[in-house]
């Protein structure tokens, strides 16, 4: 890729899986943000879906246009999960917030942070196989991060273990290659979404 393509901005949507209270993803979201929110290339919009009406009762097939995050989701390039591990497996709120919607994942590039006793890999990998079905094209990189609440500092601020911010930054550049690769297809709009 030239130079030239890399200096288009991206809207990068960081998606916050977790709605317990309290919960680990409190200050791993403060991580992410001070950590993207320093790259010059994106703009960043953090979804938390704790703080978001989806009701379970109210999906529809095909997606549902009264969401009130759509258009932030049908706005962005990508995005990157937060998704913690409960019982082996990805939590109930990111299923909805994945299943409230349809065409906005389309021809977008997804990656994941994930989090728990084995960092989040069943989680993510489980999700590997459900973003495909929208058309969406999840990332290779990913960073996990196994116990992280054994890394958390005396104000309750994680401090990443050896490793974590390389492999954020791996994740971020492989992300960001994806979205503007996925940039012309979306125009091109082969999901039928106009």
């Amino acid at each position: 890729m030239t130079a030239e393509v890399f200096d288009n901005r991206l809207r990068i949507a960081v998606v916050i899986g977790s709605v317990r209270r309290p919960r680990m993803a409190e200050p791993l979201a403060a991580w992410l943000e001070r950590e993207l929110g320093a790259a010059h290339w994106l703009d960043l919009d953090v979804i938390d879906l704790a703080s978001v009406s989806l009701p379970m009762h109210a999906t529809q097939a095909g997606g549902a246009a009264a969401s009130p995050i759509a258009h932030r989701l049908a706005d962005a390039d990508g995005f990157v999960f937060l998704t913690p591990e409960y019982n082996h497996s990805f939590p109930a709120p990111v299923k909805n917030v994945i299943d409230w919607h349809m065409t906005e994942w389309a021809y977008k590039p997804v990656a994941f942070v994930g989090y728990g006793g084995s960092g989040g890999i069943r989680a993510i990998e489980q999700l590997r196989a459900v973003f495909p079905e929208l058309r969406a094209t999840t990332v290779r990189e990913s960073v996990l991060l196994p116990m992280p609440w054994e890394h958390l500092d005396a104000d309750g601020r994680f401090v990443p273990p050896p490793g974590a911010d390389q492999a954020l930054h791996a994740t971020m550049r492989e992300l960001r290659a994806w979205a503007q690769a996925l940039r012309s297809l979306r125009a091109a709009d082969p999901a039928g979404r106009t």
